[in-house]
């Protein structure tokens, strides 16, 4: 598929243009309106097919539990491995179509690797994350930043302080919450690590804040994010700050995201995912 139309549907997806804006653009690439509802089919997600661990898988303990955040009570998907004891704490930040199938598969995902996993519902202040992924984006254009980013970092005290927590608390973002688990290094000092996958970057005067250690993935193709890396890996060096870039060539933005085909890509993600896992245990198992 052609790069410009990747990148055409990455802006849509992160909120630059809006639905009317990306059909109209997208028909004058695909050559007519026909040929961009085709294109669209195959954009949009597949959920149920990239499922990786049922939500009824029998090795884990789930549930949707409620946390005290800045905003109120914050709605969050909670899991982990039956069986177990204390265990570190993950954080898992969505994409912003808010908490939806795919990321409380990731979650599950995360806590199979003997992790207290939790991923909490960016849109609780306004009701939730809806059915429809399109108003959901929509809804997550409306929340407060301030407010968010103290919801997230109340997300990490409340694993801190969880009876079946170690007391060490790592957070993992992607798209969006790639961006938000930056945010949340910068402003929760109780933060051990952070994972960013193709996520903005914190304003290079805050990063002197941060105290955990970060991994941050990046995709080539990602030109928009990228241009942020400079300045921001500038800054990580003089706040000797301890962190990890990874850069994915030839992979696009949310490459992680199997349930979008035409942005997945499975070396990449793999590779990524691998990263992830074993600098999280490193941080907040050793």
């Amino acid at each position: 598929m052609d790069q410009k139309i990747i990148e055409l549907y990455d802006q849509y997806v992160d909120g630059l243009v809006d639905r009317r804006q990306f059909l109209q653009k997208l028909a004058c690439l695909a050559g007519g309106a026909a040929a961009a509802l085709t294109l669209l089919s195959l954009l949009e997600n597949n959920k149920a097919a990239a499922q990786i661990v049922a939500g009824d898988d029998p090795r884990l303990d789930t549930e949707h539990i409620n946390y005290p955040g800045a905003t109120g009570e914050v709605r969050a998907y909670l899991a982990r491995p039956k069986g177990e004891g204390k265990l570190p704490g993950v954080v898992v930040i969505h994409e912003n179509r808010g908490l939806n199938a795919h990321i409380e598969d990731v979650n599950r995902r995360v806590a199979l690797e003997g992790f207290l996993a939790m991923a909490p519902d960016a849109l609780s202040p306004v009701g939730g994350t809806p059915e429809d992924p399109e108003q959901a984006r929509s809804l997550m254009g409306k929340l407060d930043s301030q407010s968010t980013i103290k919801n997230y970092t109340a997300a990490v005290k409340y694993l801190k302080t969880h009876s079946m927590s170690t007391g060490k608390v790592g957070v993992i973002g992607f798209c969006w919450g790639g961006g938000m688990a930056n945010e949340v290094a910068v402003n929760s000092p109780d933060l051990v690590a952070a994972v960013s996958y193709y996520g903005m970057q914190a304003a290079a005067e805050d990063v002197s804040k941060i105290k955990a250690a970060l991994l941050l993935h990046y995709a080539g193709l990602d030109k928009r994010i990228n241009a942020g890396i400079p300045a921001f890996e500038s800054a990580l060096k003089a706040a000797s700050v301890n962190y990890q870039i990874y850069m994915y060539e030839g992979a696009k933005h949310a490459f992680n995201n199997d349930t979008t085909p035409e942005r997945y890509n499975r070396e990449a993600a793999e590779l990524a995912w691998q990263r992830t896992i074993s600098f999280l245990k490193q941080k907040l198992k050793e």
